[in-house]
């Protein structure tokens, strides 16, 4: 079993590569990562107390990071969190049979 200090250099590395790729390629790269529950994490003054595991290694490594969650209903949120040229802000959308398309009220 790796130690956390080998998994973070094995992720640094790899993230590390697929900025390479998409730099060479001219192509954007999407990543995934989980997120869980921070119950020490100021959970009384948080409206959503998670955090994502992919720790600093991964923030460093993504230009813009959007943070995708379930709303009301059918509805789903995407909010721009950080990102170097677009204000943090959030829309809702709906996934249908098409795609993604508008929220219905």
């Amino acid at each position: 079993m790796l130690l956390l200090s080998e998994r973070q250099q094995k992720l640094a590395q790899f993230l590390s590569k697929l900025i390479k790729i998409a730099e060479e390629f001219n192509v954007a790269v999407v990543i995934t990562n989980q997120v869980v529950s921070d119950p020490g994490g100021g959970a009384m003054f948080a409206v959503d107390p998670k955090k994502p595991i992919g720790g600093h290694i991964m923030a460093h490594a993504s230009t813009t990071r959007l943070y995708l969650r379930k709303g009301r209903g059918e509805q789903r949120v995407c909010k721009i969190y950080d990102s170097p040229n677009l204000p943090e802000s959030e829309c809702i959308y709906q996934l249908s049979k098409g795609g993604i398309c508008d929220a219905k009220d």
